[in-house]
Parts: structure tokens; C-alpha cells; sequence
């Protein structure tokens, strides 16, 4: 239901002068009517009849149609308000993520990959007016999910994520990073950004990623990378059972922070490292607030005014009143 709003409501004053007219009737209503002067009543019916106990009718008939008016005078009226965005600065982003068997250590809960998985899906959700795409690699790399616009299919793209047998283990940053350039190299966005996650160190593919990173550059393509996992050590998947479970021992965490923070410098980025949950979701908080997207947005109004039909019901109960004054009520004095 739409809700009622008044354009002039100083004008509900008004209604303070009703009990100063209803006070001055009370005082005057005995001379309201003409009276005749006769010697005697003595033969005259001296209960009030009906029409004398019904008269103050014609009074509150008159308060009505006044308050009918003052609230008319107000302007009651209800609004529709519709919103039309327009994005002004649009932002193209690429997620890279790391899918090596490493990304299964439990240094974060349940483990990497998930707790990826549930931060970049939040990230995803707060982005509604960008296009994102995807790209995993290991050893080698591909892309998930082009630049689109569509969330659901990048909500789709992230919840299956898994490490599986698709790509050789290892973990080629630059095969990861170059994939992610080519996904936005011929962008017509105002930006571009790749968000680029890994574990590890680089020990496969066959693309440097200093190479990888001067071709972002070349493209203004701006890349944060962020390094996953605990200072010191983690459980880490070292086997396969024959139940197909992986097995875990306890392992040194080894990220090449450097060569990060070259990437993200030569790019215009930032590094981060996380090394909890908390601060793996901080991280993406502070990318989301890094690149904002300029957004334009129109409001309409459009006002139903309904000021009318007060005016209408206050005319009507005017003609009640002095037809009644002037038919039912009228004196034979």
C-alpha cells in the first residue's frame, strides 16, 4: 500500500479553531433559532419534538465539510517512486584461482578451496554492476567463465570449483595470469582488474609470470594478488588412500611473496596475504572498496493527488446541510 504524504501540512492547524466554533455554538445555540413571544404555552406540547434534538445535526454536518476542506488543503497525495541506475565507470574483473592440490590444506576451515569459494561468492554478490569472469590453473590453465555480466552463472562458476585430474598439479602463476589477461585484453571497460589468488610458488607452465605481468601491464589491466596460507605450518594432501581420501601431514608453507608483490607493484595492484578466514574475507572487503564503480541513478516520481475527492465530499455535505436548513429544519417563524 502506498503511503499517504501531505504537501502543505502546515494547514492541519486549522483544526485548532473546530473547538472555538464548537465552544461558540454551544453558547449561542439557544438564539440560533427565531423565537416567538406569547402570553401563555398552556396548551402546547412542552417535550422538545424530534426535529429540535436532531438540529445540532446540521452543525456537525458544517464541521465535517470544514475539516473535509483542511485536510483537502493539506494535499493529500501518494507517491510512486521508481529508481533506473546507470553505470557511469563500468569494471571488468577476473578471478584466477589456484586449484593445485595445495589448496586443500586445512590452514583455513574446512580448507582453502572452501573458504575461497564462500568469500569470492560474497565478493561476487556485492559487484552487481560489473561483468566478472573466471579462470583456474594449476600446471596449466583455462577459463571457467568469461567476462559476463550474468551473476548467476559466476555463482554457478565458483560453487564448482574442486581439485580434480582435469588440469596437471603444480601451480603455473603465469599460465594463470596470462589467461586472465587474455580473457580482458580486448575490454572496452574504463577498468580493468584481475584478482589473481595462489598458494604457492611458480613450478610449472611454460610462461614466466614477469612476462605475464608486463603484458597486464601493456593492457592497463591492474592486478591484486593475494597469497593464501599460515605462517609456519600446515596440514597439507601429500597421498591418496585406496578409499580415495587424501592424506594429510603437516607442512612448511612456502608462498613467493616477492614475486607477488612484483606483479600487483608492476601493475599498478596491491599484495595481501591471508592466513585465516577473517582475513581472507578482509582482504576481499578491501579490494571491493579499492575499485568502485561510479554509478548514476535516476528517480521518478510520479504523485496521485487525492485532494479531490475531500473537496467533492466537503461541497456535498455543504448542500446537505442547507437543504436540510432550508426543508426538513426550516421554522414557520
Amino acid at each position: 500500500m502506498k503511503e499517504v504524504t501531505f504537501l502543505n501540512p502546515q494547514f492541519f492547524w486549522l483544526f485548532a479553531l473546530l473547538p472555538i466554533a464548537i465552544v461558540w455554538y454551544w453558547f449561542k445555540r439557544k438564539t440560533q433559532a427565531p423565537t416567538l413571544k406569547i402570553s401563555s404555552i398552556q396548551g402546547f406540547q412542552s417535550k422538545p419534538s424530534l426535529l429540535a434534538k436532531l438540529q445540532p445535526l446540521l452543525f456537525a454536518l458544517r464541521l465535517l465539510a470544514l475539516s473535509a476542506l483542511i485536510v483537502a488543503m493539506a494535499r493529500p497525495r501518494t507517491v510512486d517512486v521508481s529508481n533506473r541506475t546507470k553505470t557511469t565507470r563500468g569494471i571488468d574483473i577476473v578471478i584466477a584461482v589456484d586449484v593445485s592440490g595445495s589448496m586443500l590444506a586445512k590452514d583455513l576451515k574446512p580448507n582453502r578451496m572452501e573458504a575461497l569459494k564462500k568469500v569470492a561468492s560474497k565478493f561476487v554478490e556485492e559487484r552487481p554492476n560489473d561483468r566478472i569472469g573466471l579462470v583456474v590453473y594449476a600446471a596449466e590453465a583455462y577459463t571457467k567463465t568469461p567476462v559476463t555480466s550474468d551473476k548467476a552463472v559466476i555463482q554457478d562458476a565458483i560453487r564448482s570449483i574442486k581439485y580434480d585430474n582435469t588440469l596437471q598439479d603444480g601451480t603455473g602463476i603465469g599460465m594463470g595470469l596470462t589467461t586472465a589477461v587474455n580473457r580482458l585484453k580486448d575490454s572496452k571497460a574504463k577498468s580493468k582488474v584481475i584478482i589473481l589468488l595462489t598458494d604457492g610458488v611458480n613450478n610449472a607452465g611454460f610462461i614466466e609470470p614477469e612476462t605475464a605481468s608486463d603484458i597486464a601491464e601493456q593492457y592497463g589491466i591492474k592486478v591484486y594478488t593475494i597469497g593464501i596460507g599460515t605462517n609456519g605450518m600446515a596440514e597439507f594432501p601429500y597421498a591418496i588412500a585406496p578409499n580415495g581420501q587424501f592424506l594429510f601431514r603437516m607442512m612448511q608453507v612456502e608462498i613467493d611473496e616477492k614475486l607477488m608483490q612484483n606483479i600487483a607493484q608492476k601493475t599498478g595492484g596491491k599484495y595481501f596475504r591471508a592466513t585465516s578466514n577473517s582475513k581472507l574475507q578482509q582482504i576481499y572487503n578491501e579490494i571491493n572498496k579499492l575499485e568502485t564503480t561510479e554509478i548514476e541513478e535516476l528517480r521518478f516520481y510520479d504523485y496521485d493527488e487525492k485532494y479531490r475527492p475531500l473537496v467533492l465530499l466537503a461541497g456535498a455535505l455543504l448542500l446537505l446541510e442547507v437543504g436540510l436548513r432550508n426543508t426538513v429544519f426550516k421554522s414557520f417563524i
